[in-house]
């Protein structure tokens, strides 16, 4: 498995931005690396997948909930004087 995880941006995103990991700001050259349009982690992001039917019946009945580990990323820029944010980018494995 990959120590490593690309996300790759958004064609609109320009080249002045913002990452967010779980809500905290991440800094270029320390948290992540950028290798043309791709973000680039030196660690895994973890993300929850999809729940299966019984996992989801337990949580919509309150007989349990979700406790797995979810990292989301969002870009924050401008455009045209408003601030923009991508939410729910997909991380992918680094090949």
């Amino acid at each position: 498995m990959s120590q490593r995880t690309r996300i790759e941006l958004p064609e609109h995103v320009p080249p002045v931005f913002e990452v967010y990991v779980n809500g905290v700001r991440q800094l270029p050259g320390r948290d992540f690396e950028l290798e043309g349009r791709s973000l680039v982690f030196p660690r895994p992001l973890a993300q929850e997948g999809r729940l299966g039917f019984w996992r989801w019946a337990s949580m919509w009945l309150g007989i349990a909930g979700s406790y797995r580990k979810h990292e989301t990323v969002d870009v924050a820029y401008a455009a045209d004087g408003r601030r923009e944010v991508e939410t729910g980018l997909e991380p992918q494995p680094y090949e």
